[in-house]
């Protein structure tokens, strides 16, 4: 039998609906929240991102102004760019996207953000709170697999969860959500011992390694629940083979644009999975829907509205 696809798009189209009524009721009691993008040099992927979470913003109603530094900006112009706006009582939220321009401290930068203001979750403070179950921001792509699996009815308390990978952006807060939630939390890397073995004994496995199509049937308990957050690109025919061999429809894609998508896990993990996450399709189009959810949340956190947030 194969695996259930969870719908990515459809749960961001179901979140940013709802926000829609929020941010509307906010703005008629004269409160509308704010966001601001920070845009740093001339990276092609990062103009295409901050379009989209522009128009996510407009589709919202959610205020946003976008800044674009130049490619020769020092790391002191962002931190006078960064204290202006936490200054700024109209803006809730910050987005610093990153790559920023190699002459740049990012980390200095991140961390000036205000963390009331830190809508990424990437401040120490939010990720403190996290680890305290205090209100606060989450990282946006581990709150949107957390929004998968509650909005497709897929139990979490008392289950066996596999973490493949230990980013701070995606990996540990992931672990720490899942561990929150009251499942039973294995965190795995380059170093783990037996990787398909641990895997195998996930009721959960969420693969975030950044490695395209390492996690294969092997790794996946029959009738698990796989989470794939890689997205990776594949422009090589013999790739192309490797995952998509006998996919007219992929086949097809390929031919037309000359590239397509794989996640860190194997196509032919459906094969055995209960359930899984598409690439693309899948937690992807969660991520600008959780960032425009923590602009909504800084809001109501900062000015006096924080028992209307959801924390």
């Amino acid at each position: 039998m194969p695996a259930r696809i969870l719908d990515g798009t459809k749960i961001a189209n179901d979140i940013k609906a709802e926000l829609i009524s929020e941010v509307r009721a906010l703005t008629e009691a004269g409160t509308r929240p704010g966001l601001a993008v920070v845009l740093g040099g001339n990276d092609p992927g990062s103009e295409i991102y901050v379009r989209h979470k522009t128009k996510a913003s407009e589709e919202l109603g959610i205020y946003s102004e976008k800044f674009t530094p130049d490619d020769d900006v020092s790391t002191e112009e962002l931190l006078k760019l960064v204290d202006d706006l936490n200054r700024r009582d109209e803006i809730d939220g910050i987005l610093v996207q990153l790559p920023l321009p190699k002459q740049v401290d990012s980390k200095r930068v991140l961390l000036a953000v205000d963390p009331q203001k830190d809508v990424d979750g990437f401040h120490p403070l939010n990720v403190g709170n996290l680890s305290t179950q205090r209100p606060g921001l989450v990282s946006c792509t581990p709150a949107g697999i957390m929004e998968v699996l509650r909005r497709s009815n897929i139990p979490v308390e008392g289950q066996n969860a596999v973490v493949v990978g230990r980013s701070d952006i995606v990996g540990k807060p992931v672990a720490m959500l899942l561990t929150n939630a009251n499942a039973t939390v294995t965190i795995c890397h380059s170093k783990t011992r037996d990787l398909p073995g641990v895997c195998r004994t996930a009721d959960i496995l969420v693969g975030a390694i950044g490695r395209p199509g390492m996690i294969t049937r092997d790794y996946v308990k029959p009738g698990a629940t796989v989470i794939d957050v890689g997205i990776n690109r594949i422009d090589s025919g013999d790739e192309f083979k490797k995952y998509f061999a006998g996919n007219q429809k992929r086949e097809q894609e390929f031919a037309q644009k000359g590239f397509t998508l794989v996640g860190d896990v194997h196509p032919n993990a459906a094969e055995v999975a209960g359930a899984l996450t598409p690439v693309p399709g899948g937690v992807g189009k969660l991520t600008i829907a959780m960032l425009m959810a923590n602009t909504v949340k800084a809001t109501k956190l900062r000015r006096g509205a924080a028992q209307m947030a959801k924390v």
